[in-house]
């Protein structure tokens, strides 16, 4: 017990962190996310395609090879320097962009086309009718894929050790190496992951209601 007490506030840190990147991470990738499933459903060929690319791409590689691009191999030109933190929310970014477009473009051709044509009979133009229209509509719907995507991303922040970036599962390797307590060390952190991971769970929850009582 005076092991897990003495190793808390490191977790802790650890755990700030992680929550941290996967904020800045999802706000961003929904960001992308949006831009590029517009792009995708967009009548333009070069948009159109450039999207279609982008998230097969992404979705075709694995996550740590994406990383190991984007640290190690950007960070090995000359005129690129990316520390830890800044490289590990540009992975989640991209990683996190690439499925919220497909959840995006997915809720969005779930609306009735007629709606659509109503709008436009309103005098609304493409971009308004998307606005005030669709987009209101198609979220409601892309609520659980958004939740459950969050929860991917946050699992995914603890691959972010390899490349030293100090969130929690990182924290928990230098506490084992330090006290040799594996068993109780990454218990706590599994407990501290779950946690976390529950709470987003219950505000997706919330969400979800609150959408079905308006």
């Amino acid at each position: 017990m005076d092991v897990i007490i003495e190793i808390l506030p490191m977790l802790w840190d650890g755990l700030q962190v992680t929550a941290y990147i996967t904020a800045i991470g999802l706000l961003l990738g929904f960001i992308l996310g949006l831009i590029i499933a517009l792009s995708r459903l967009s009548p333009i060929a070069p948009l159109k395609w450039i999207a279609i690319w982008f998230i097969n791409f992404v979705r075709g590689t694995p996550f740590l090879v994406q990383l190991f691009f984007i640290y190690f191999g950007l960070n090995s030109l000359d005129f690129i320097s990316l520390d830890p933190i800044p490289a590990g929310i540009i992975g989640i970014t991209i990683n996190a962009g690439a499925y919220i477009a497909e959840i995006i473009r997915a809720g969005i051709q779930s609306i009735d086309k007629g709606q659509t044509e109503a709008a436009r009979t309103l005098g609304l133009s493409s971009g308004q009718t998307m606005r005030y229209v669709v987009l209101p509509q198609a979220l409601r719907r892309m609520m659980p894929a958004f939740v459950n995507q969050a929860i991917i991303s946050l699992k995914d922040t603890s691959l972010l050790s390899v490349i030293s970036v100090a969130e929690l599962t990182q924290r928990g390797q230098t506490a084992v190496s330090a006290t040799f307590e594996a068993f109780k060390i990454w218990g706590v952190v599994a407990i501290m992951y779950f946690i976390l991971i529950y709470l987003l769970t219950k505000l997706g929850d919330y969400i979800e209601r609150r959408y079905e009582l308006r």
